[in-house]
This record gives structure tokens, sequence and C-alpha cells, in this order.
């Protein structure tokens, strides 16, 4: 079997990691809208549970990630919205760094398959 649980794995984690991209970058676009409320999607927390499952490969398949209103934030500024721009800015940057890896390690094992295979790139 060519697809294996941690290629699936890998999809899923750039997948996700592209929904967070969107949300951490919806909030820094509200960043001045009264009160917006920070969003976030766990798609770390999604994934480590369904890995940790004894049926892993059919649960990684399935997974899908929500984009939710983190509650862990309170409001930072005096008109109630929850965006702290320097930490979403971060929040961001480091989010492209692992969507890169994980982008970065896909193509890797797809190089290696392919060459196993005997297959021109």
């Amino acid at each position: 079997m060519l697809i294996d649980t941690t290629q699936l794995a890998l999809e899923r984690s750039i997948s996700g990691a592209a929904q967070r991209q969107e949300a951490l970058a919806a909030n820094i676009a509200n960043a001045a809208t009264p009160g917006y409320r920070r969003v976030d999607v766990d798609f770390h927390g999604a994934l480590a549970a369904v890995l940790g499952s004894s049926d892993a490969r059919h649960t990684v398949e399935a997974t899908g990630f929500t984009t939710q209103v983190d509650g862990t934030v309170g409001a930072t500024q005096a008109d109630g919205n929850s965006i702290d721009i320097d930490a979403e800015s971060a929040k961001l940057a480091a989010n492209a760094l692992e969507q890169q890896a994980a982008v970065s390690v896909a193509r890797t094992r797809n190089a290696i398959l392919r060459a196993a295979m005997g297959v021109a790139s």
C-alpha cells in the first residue's frame, strides 16, 4: 500500500495548517474590528487524538478540522477585541514554517517512493 498512515497524517497536517493559516489571517485582518473574538484551528490536538486510536488509518482519512472561537483569550482592547497583533503575527509565521516542513517531508517521501518504483520525476 503506497499511502500509509504517515502519509495520510502529513496530508491532514498540511490541510490543517492551511485552515489554521486562514483563521490566523482573519484574526490579523480583524485586529481593529470592535468586539471581534480570536479564532483558531487545533489540528494538532485532533491529529494526535486520531493517531492514538486503534484504527488510525481510517480515522486519519476522515479527520476534519473546525475553526472555533478561542475562549481562552479575553478582550485585549477596550472595544472588546481579543486580538494581540504581535502574538497573531508570530503564530502565523510559526504555522507557515510548520506547514512548509510538512510539505517538504511529504515531497521527500514521494520522491523516495518514485525512486523505489523506478519512476522518473
